[in-house]
Order: C-alpha cells, then structure tokens, then sequence
C-alpha cells in the first residue's frame, strides 16, 4: 500500500510540475520572459517537495531517479515503478495543455506546446552538453542536500533554486529539459521535429543524473541519512 502511495505520489507530482512549469512556457514565454518560466518551474518544485517529498522523495524526473538508483537510495524494481509514474504523470498534464490550446482558446506563446528542442539558438552537440551540465548540478544539489542531516528543512528551497537557475541558462537555448519526462510529454504531441528531437531530452539528462550519483558521494562523505520516501535504505554507512 505504501508503494503504491509513493508511486501515486510520483505521477501526481510530475503531473504538476509539467502543466505548471510547461504551462507556463505555453501562457507567458513571450509576455512574462525567461525569468516567469524559471521561477514557475523552481516554484512548484519547492512546492512539491514538501508536499509529497516525505512520501516518495518527490524526484518527479527520471533523471533524479536514476541517481538515486545509482546513490542506493531506491531499489531496482522501484526505480522502474517511479519512471512509468514519472511518464504517465506527464503525459497527462501535455495533453490537458495540448487540450487547452486547441479548444481552450489559449495561445501556445512556444508554438511548440512548449517542447525542448535545439537547431535555432543551439545544435544538437551543444544542446546535449547542455543537458549533461544542467541536469549534473540538478541532481547534484536534490542528492547533497537530501543527504545531509544538518538543516534539513531548507532543503527544498535549494532545490527549487536549482531548477529555477537551470531555466534561467537553458529556456532560450533548448528549453531546458533536465528532466526526460517533462521532454517526453510535449513532444509526443507536438509531434514532427519535437519527436525526432526527443531522444536527446532523454539521453542527455540521463547521463547527467547518472554523473552527479557518481560524484555526489565525493561532496557527502561517508555519513549519509535516509532519504524519506524511498523503498529501500542506504546500506553500508554507519553513524
């Protein structure tokens, strides 16, 4: 019952970070400017985190997850379990945006349905260092700062920062993915060059994620706390 909370938690939580966040891209990329769409996406995600945080850890990215896989701090089966929530959660929110532009009367302000995608400001190689970078200090912070016992209520406004600085560099660029789920939703219904293009949204972060998991452990040391929410605790680490 617990893993199914957890799991639920998941697809609600990337639920909400992608109508908001994407959302956002959609209703006030020209209007509002780079700075409205970062702090949308740190915003809901500082939001997030205390409020399914205790749950499932409110990774809500794959990108996150597979760190955590790598840090010990999720099982295997569980780490899959979290990946289809992850994408099934933002599948949703894309099409109740997808929805909103076409019979809602909203003005998709992206003309994309706010899908990443690179060729105009960006190519494909820079677009995919920028994905590795962007998504290494993301995961890098929600690692450190979810491991650390010293302040741990502040922990999620750093990783709300972190998200929002990611945006702040990368919205202009690719549209910042750092997250293959929030890629994923999008393009599946943009369709065209946001479909072919998604392989690096997913990829790219992916190895990021993968990167900060194998760093983290460098800035933390050997005392590590468990992370509330996951399935399975860290093993191997004393007091």
């Amino acid at each position: 019952m617990d893993e199914t909370r957890r799991y639920l938690a998941e697809f609600l939580g990337t639920l909400l970070l992608v109508f908001f966040g994407v959302g956002s891209a959609i209703a006030a990329r020209v209007e509002g400017g780079v700075v409205v769409v970062a702090l949308a996406f740190g915003f809901v995600m500082l939001a997030l985190v205390y409020t399914i945080g205790p749950l499932s850890g409110s990774h809500v990215n794959p990108a996150v997850t597979l760190g955590a896989l790598l840090f010990g701090k999720i099982s295997p089966l569980g780490a899959v379990a979290y990946w289809i929530a992850q994408f099934a959660g933002a599948a949703v929110a894309s099409f109740v945006l997808w929805a909103l532009t076409r019979w809602g009367g909203v003005e998709d302000q992206t003309g994309a349905l706010g899908a990443n995608g690179y060729g105009a400001n960006i190519n494909g190689g820079g677009a995919a260092v920028l994905e590795i970078v962007l998504t290494f200090l993301f995961v890098l912070v929600v690692l450190v700062v979810t491991s650390r016992t010293e302040h741990p209520g502040v922990a999620g406004v750093a990783i709300g920062l972190a998200l929002a600085v990611t945006h702040f560099v990368g919205v202009t660029l690719d549209g910042t993915s750092v997250n293959p789920a929030r890629s994923f939703g999008p393009a599946i219904f943009e369709g065209g060059g946001a479909l072919r293009q998604l392989w690096v949204f997913v990829v790219f972060p992916l190895l990021g994620g993968a990167l900060a998991a194998l760093v983290a452990p460098l800035i933390i040391g050997p005392q590590r706390h468990y992370w509330g929410g996951h399935d399975k605790p860290v093993r191997g680490h004393t007091a």
